[in-house]
């Protein structure tokens, strides 16, 4: 399952719409487009996206900002041709929404839940049907509201099951195994105005039954986003954060924040501190890139005003724009540079 993640502001989802008038009169009536390999297929979309336009599709009026989109694209939407046809947009206080339609038309499924603010979706890759939602939006402001723990239907959205993880108030991220559904991960970033409860990173293999904590920190510090290697579903980088809310202030960081990385499905834990900054670090988004697993990206809240990425490739052109590192054996080092941006803003490659 493939994740859209955005600024959390007020945004709609956007859609394209082709105009191919100009491309059908420039384009030779005898003339047959090349045959689309893996060696042209980049080629082959970039020509293809220029043609088109974006409009807003919605859903709108979603009570929020869009705090995550689930694409199902699973093997049976690939071999059906279907990739982007069934989504799912969450709401940081309006719920759950889908489509069957590429966003033609939207449906709330989510309505008669315990809470309406929406963390993240995840879709089981083997099954479509199987659907995981976590409560309670991960940002860290006076406005963001708190959740009653995780979700599943087994259904589509038709029906719901409470599936635990009720004080942890604010879910990060959600992962299923690519080829066994019952095994899920969720990352939570625990209650904001308070410590302690179910903060760090939890997991099941039994399909929600019963759950393990496989990270803690302490009862300040949660897990705020979660990504795993396509081609090794046991390599998993995890990202701490370290905060509280008050009335009067906000801590929004620490020295228990920071890159940890798994090789064993989260059995055991190494904070990866080669190449990081050394001061104090707040909120991280991580990713890792599906054509080149040894790219790990990752944007950093920093003391300073700058919100630093990283990558794992250092080339010349990378270096221009943001940081780069490369893993080598057990070992990964970072080298950066700094770029101005938002701090809810999560990296998708």
């Amino acid at each position: 399952m493939h994740k859209g993640r955005f600024p959390l502001v007020a945004v709609v989802l956007a859609a394209v719409v082709a105009s191919t008038a100009d491309a059908q009169t420039a384009r030779s009536s005898t003339a047959q487009p090349a045959p689309k390999t893996a060696f042209n297929a980049a080629t082959y979309d970039s020509a293809m996206l220029s043609e088109f336009a974006w409009r807003p599709i919605g859903p709108a009026v979603t009570s929020g900002r869009i705090t995550d989109l689930a694409v199902d694209d699973g093997p049976r939407a690939l071999a059906e041709g279907s990739i982007g046809k069934l989504m799912y947009a969450a709401a940081a206080s309006g719920g759950v929404w889908k489509t069957v339609n590429a966003g033609t038309t939207w449906q709330p499924i989510f309505d008669k839940q315990g809470s309406s603010s929406i963390g993240d979706i995840a879709i089981a890759a083997t099954n479509p049907d199987i659907i995981w939602v976590g409560t309670g939006e991960s940002n860290n402001s006076r406005s963001s509201s708190w959740g009653d723990g995780v979700y599943k239907s087994e259904n589509g959205g038709k029906t719901w099951q409470h599936m635990g993880l009720r004080t942890s108030q604010h879910i990060g991220r959600i992962l299923v195994h690519p080829t066994n559904p019952d095994i899920v991960y969720v990352a939570s970033v625990g209650p904001l105005w308070t410590s302690g409860g179910e903060r760090g990173l939890y997991k099941t293999t039994d399909g929600g039954k019963t759950w393990k904590q496989i990270i803690r920190i302490s009862e300040h510090t949660g897990v705020t986003d979660l990504v795993m290697d396509p081609t090794n579903p046991d390599v998993l980088y995890a990202a701490a954060f370290q905060r509280q809310r008050k009335a009067y202030s906000f801590v929004g960081g620490g020295p228990e924040s920071g890159i940890l990385k798994s090789t064993d499905a989260g059995a055991t834990w190494k904070k990866l501190t080669e190449g990081l900054p050394k001061s104090d670090i707040g909120r991280i988004g991580l990713d890792v890139s599906r054509s080149d697993p040894r790219v790990l990206y990752a944007t950093m809240e920093t003391r300073g005003t700058e919100v630093y990425q990283a990558c794992s490739r250092p080339t010349a052109a990378a270096l221009r724009s943001a940081a780069c590192s490369r893993d080598s054996g057990s070992s990964r080092t970072w080298t950066f540079s700094s770029v101005r941006g938002w701090v809810r803003s999560i990296p998708r490659a």
